[in-house]
């Protein structure tokens, strides 16, 4: 059924001069004597050589009346036959074509998406010598160059098993992850079976979006099983938190929607471009619609690590913490001159190579030639700006970077390693957690995932306030430093008056300080005396007799079906098949 507006302009003009209607201006329903006693109006006709009706009728076609929303009437020019044509002088045969042309290039970007199966086993981090129940989750994919896949690092997290599936085929072949960027959120996988690249084309990366720009998320989240396609705008861009490694990088933030399942799917702009990749969303009761995606300079950024170094390293830091300089007396007190800016340096990671260079006190002017205003940002584009730590993110580890730093009033240049400086309480588990058992003293390092363990994914505010201090504020003060605890005590008859100690800092054995499990387990071990002396945190005392200690743990392995008194890495056997756990009959 044609509009109103079509069927109007195809309507024949062989009516008189005078019967001719502007939209909105006559009534249809005037009687023909009302018509007659106005006058008659002329009818357009082109400059030039008299023109027949026809030619008329093509000129009426080339000009035709519209009404604006608070214009009035004005006319617009739809081109001669030399100029551009509108949609209504397109043939039906040339605009289904030209639609059938989108949907094809719709279809192709669409058959750079795959569908991830993943089977998880996660560690129990409160048990440490045994794991979890194992679930399966589904996520999403795309093709890249080199017969490989990326998709979210969360979406084969702990995987035991790794299935990929293109569109429209009923075919799941078996994945190998080659790497996992735990901090960007990347993982990176292949297939090895040739028919699953048979007519594969990769995405295309472009450049990253502006502000505005139209983008559109495929993947396969949750409410169906088919591919799902969400379109949306880039509302913002900036240094965001990544939830999953905890770390600061570069993000889009777009209303498309993007949901569970949706994780690893690409975003691809107007010009069918991948620009990013769907990761995580905003949930929260007075925000809608907020999800976010890494962009393309992450996403290289990491298979170019993955390129250069055979497996992922991780994006580096400087290595210290830092306070704006926006109050005039706090600059003046620094030394700093009129007009100058820059960040204080509070503290210097131990750890990290800035240790060697940088000081407490110092201020950082400039990052590789950019200067570093007041508040901490840098310029980013026509008319933005961005946290500095954005430059950091775009170097590799092992890369040089030039400061500009003002050392008790006097500026100089100098020339720092950029590398990833150790964490006192790690954000990733990595590896099966260690442990260690002695008479029923159950002894770990203090992570992220086993906070998260023992108490949920409130663990910010339910943990013990001095081991939340040490994760957002602790410093290591050299490699291989971590915090032990005492995590729980198996109830038996040697730890009688014990059982109520949880999760508290380990601080020395029998006068021996403690920086790691493996100094714990060593001067255990060793310890010739009568009795074995732990002390910890708030000045708790833990005494056992050596001898009784060494002999009740064989017992309580037993009781509770754990395999060794110490994880592999600590010198404990592994498992093997058939194997029956340590003491059993």
């Amino acid at each position: 059924m044609k509009s109103k507006k079509s069927q109007k302009a195809e309507e024949p003009t062989q009516a008189k001069p005078s019967s001719v209607v502007s939209p909105g201006k006559r009534k249809a329903s005037e009687d023909a004597a009302a018509a007659e006693q106005r006058p008659v109006r002329k009818a357009r006709v082109p400059k030039g050589p008299a023109a027949n009706g026809s030619e008329q009728q093509d000129t009426r076609q080339k000009r035709r009346k519209v009404r604006g929303a608070a214009e009035g009437t004005a006319h617009e020019d739809l081109g001669g036959a030399d100029g551009p044509q509108s949609p209504l002088q397109i043939a039906p045969e040339a605009f289904a074509a030209a639609l059938e042309q989108k949907a094809l290039g719709a279809e192709k970007l669409m058959e750079c998406v795959v569908k991830v199966f993943c089977v998880h086993s996660e560690p129990n981090y409160s048990l440490p010598w045994q794991r979890k129940r194992q679930y399966t989750s589904t996520s999403s994919g795309f093709v890249i160059d080199g017969q490989r896949i990326l998709t979210n690092a969360h979406s084969v997290d702990h995987h035991t098993q790794v299935k990929v599936r293109r569109r429209g085929s009923d075919t799941k072949y078996m994945a190998k992850v080659l790497a996992v960027g735990a901090e960007c959120d990347i993982a990176m996988l292949t297939v090895a079976d040739e028919a699953f690249w048979e007519s594969a084309q990769p995405v295309v990366f472009g450049q990253l979006p502006r502000l505005q720009e139209a983008v559109s998320v495929i993947g396969y989240p949750i409410g169906g099983e088919t591919l799902s396609v969400t379109s949306g705008v880039v509302s913002r861009i900036e240094v965001t938190s990544y939830v999953h490694g905890t770390a600061e990088l570069l993000g889009i933030q777009t209303d498309s929607a993007i949901n569970s399942g949706n994780s690893g799917g690409p975003a691809f702009n107007g010009r069918g471009q991948c620009v990013g990749i769907a990761f995580q969303s905003l949930k929260h009761d007075e925000a809608e619609n907020i999800g976010y995606v890494i962009p393309q300079p992450v996403i290289e950024h990491f298979i170019s690590d993955f390129e250069r170094n055979k497996k992922y390293t991780a994006f580096p830091l400087l290595g210290i913490e830092w306070q704006k300089t926006e109050n005039p007396y706090l600059r003046k007190s620094l030394g700093m001159k009129e007009g100058q800016k820059g960040v204080l340096i509070r503290r210097v990671e131990p750890t990290s190579p800035a240790s060697k260079v940088l000081e407490k006190g110092d201020v950082l002017l400039s990052f590789d030639g950019i200067d570093i205003a007041s508040d901490g940002t840098v310029p980013f584009r026509s008319g933005e700006r961005i946290s500095f730590s954005y430059l950091v993110s775009l170097k590799f580890t092992g890369d040089e970077a030039k400061l500009q730093v003002l050392h008790k009033g006097k500026a100089k240049m100098l020339t720092v390693t950029l590398a990833l400086p150790s964490r006192l309480i790690p954000v990733q588990g990595g590896r099966p957690p260690s442990y260690f058992i002695i008479a029923g003293l159950v002894f770990l390092q203090a992570t992220v995932p086993y906070l998260r363990s023992e108490y949920g994914k409130e663990f910010d505010f339910e943990a013990p306030v001095k081991l939340l201090d040490k994760m957002l504020h602790g410093m290591a003060a050299h490699t291989g430093q971590q915090v032990v605890v005492l995590s729980q005590v198996l109830a038996s008859e040697i730890s009688v008056g014990y059982e109520e100690i949880v999760n508290t800092q380990v601080a020395s054995v029998n006068g021996h300080k403690i920086s790691n499990l493996k100094e714990l387990v060593k001067h255990v071990d060793g310890c010739k005396e009568d009795y074995l002396r732990l002390e910890l945190d708030y000045d708790q005392v833990v005494i056992l007799e050596t001898k009784a200690a060494q002999a009740a743990t064989g017992e309580l392995l037993q009781t509770h079906c754990i395999p060794s008194d110490r994880s592999v890495d600590l010198g404990g056997l592994a498992p093997t098949m058939g194997q029956s756990p340590a003491g059993a009959l």
